[in-house]
Order: C-alpha cells, then structure tokens, then sequence
C-alpha cells in the first residue's frame, strides 16, 4: 500500500512502494595538467564528451521513435455515457453542487440498454457500471468544466477492488460487497500511521484507520468527500454509488482533467505511485476502446 496522507489522499489495497532513490554523488574533476601529456589529456576528453553526445543523441531518437505501446500512458478521453433516463432538467434538481457539509446526493440513472451493452464490452459488472456511469453523469452536472469520462472512475474501480470484488467479495444489487472489502490497517508499517478517526464506523478497526470499499476511501478522506450517489438518505464508503459519486468529486477537486498532465495530477491524488497513474490510463483508455 503506498503511503498516504492524513487529510485527503486515499489508499490502495496494492501492495506498492515509493521508491526512494538517494541522489549519486559525484567526484570532483581531476586537475587540468599542463604540457604534452595534458594536451593528450584534453583530446581524450573531448573525444569522450563527444561520444557521450552521440550516444545521447541516439537514445533520445530511439525513445521518441519507439513504438506507441512502449511509451507511458497518455490521459484517457472523457467519455460520456448515454443520458440518462430521467428529463434532463429533473436531473439537475437532483444533483446538488457539494459541500463538506452537504455530500453530494442522488445520481442520475444511465440508459440501462447502455449499461448492459457497455458492461458486456468491456467485462465491468452491470451493477458497477451503472455506478460509475451515474457518477459521471453527476459530476458533468455539478462540475461541467472538469471533464471526467465514467471510464477513469470505472478504471480506479478496477484497480482498487477489481468492481467490488476483491477477495472474492459480492457485488449485490444494493451496491454493497459482501463480504465487507477492507485495506490493511493503516498502522505505520510500510504505510503511513494513520490512528483512527471514525471510531471503527467504516472499517471495523477502532486503533487504526483503513480503506474501505470499492473505491478504497480512508475514512478521514470520507468524512470531507462522502456522497450520497443512490439517493438514500446517506453517505456509505461501502457503498459503489456513493463511493464513485465522492471519487468523481475528488478527482474534479483542482479543476479540468480533460489534458494529460491535469488528469495525471489528479489519479497521482488519488494513490501518489506513477505505475498507479499508468495503470489505471491502461485499463481506462481499454474500457473507452471497447465501449466504441
């Protein structure tokens, strides 16, 4: 699990490190010497610099030309789902721009055909896909300009509870895993410590804070970015609307995500790992692929 803050990052059930790579030290250049045998110095020096020139160049021109599956993941598009059933103007009503003392609440509902034909496209559980979907649709209502694609939340769901599945967890129809899915206590060994902060309400855990639920919020995180998606009365981590409704609003927190570097920064907020950031544009810009 890579290390989190305190405030507002969220957790992986990865297992991943931040690599900490200490700075190289170099040795100081040796003295200029004078007469011949400098002079034979300063050539060889400069036949070496020149060396290292063309072999920079060449390795620069092999990584620009590679081919596009060796380079890192670009930024996924936005893509939209179908609208949703209800009038549009209903929609709007339902969805209330977000405070931390006001969660966010009831989702528009996607074209069911369009759920199904798009969950058997890209293999995402109906009951999920309908989850991220709605997601979407709400935030392009609360946060028009950000321009998150429901296939980045569906990608983050992948990768953190493979669509509330982990460990052999349910999805039920109430959007609920069964069993409870639950990130390693958060106890200071190889993660940050995080002591708890829910009193075990979220993750069973009354010393430690854990992540919690399809989208592996930490509880503390919860508490600012908590979301009713379904509409019922609360704001439930374990819960897949509620949980990719606050994961869409965490991600649209600094602003549009529609370029590469600015929906890069925002997955890095979410779990502070590149190879994180890179996977999920993987299996986003897959999901965007086979969704046509």
């Amino acid at each position: 699990m890579p290390m989190v803050s305190a405030s507002v990052r969220l957790a992986s059930l990865s297992s991943g490190r931040l690599d900490m790579t200490e700075p190289m030290n170099h040795s100081p250049d040796p003295p200029v010497r004078s007469g011949i045998g400098g002079t034979l110095g300063l050539l060889a020096a400069i036949l070496v610099i020149a060396g290292t020139l063309v072999w920079v160049l060449l390795n620069v021109s092999a990584v620009v030309s590679a081919p596009a599956g060796e380079r890192a993941p670009e930024a996924p598009p936005a893509v939209a789902p179908e609208p949703p059933i209800a009038d549009a103007d209903a929609a709007e009503e339902a969805v209330h721009d977000a405070t931390t003392s006001s969660p966010a609440s009831s989702s528009p509902v996607p074209d069911p055909a369009w759920v199904a034909r798009v969950a058997a496209a890209t293999g995402i559980p109906e009951r999920a896909m309908t989850a991220y979907a709605s997601a979407a649709l709400a935030i392009s209502t609360m946060q028009p300009g950000c321009g998150l694609g429901w296939n980045t939340i569906a990608a983050i769901g992948s990768v953190e509870s493979d669509h509330g599945r982990h460990g052999g967890a349910v999805l039920g129809t109430d959007g609920f895993p069964e069993p409870a899915i639950r990130g390693a206590a958060l106890d200071g060994n190889g993660v940050q410590a995080i002591p708890d902060t829910d009193g075990g309400r979220w993750d069973a855990d009354t010393v430690w804070d854990r992540a919690v639920g399809p989208m592996q919020f930490i509880p503390s995180t919860w508490l600012r970015w908590g979301s009713d998606g379904n509409g019922d009365g609360d704001s439930n981590p374990n819960q897949i609307d509620d949980a990719a409704l606050a994961a869409g609003r965490y991600l649209c927190a600094s602003g549009a995500v529609a370029v590469a570097e600015a929906w890069r920064a925002a997955v890095f907020s979410y779990n502070n790992l590149d190879s994180y950031v890179d996977d999920v544009a993987r299996r986003a810009n897959d999901y965007a692929t086979r969704a046509g």
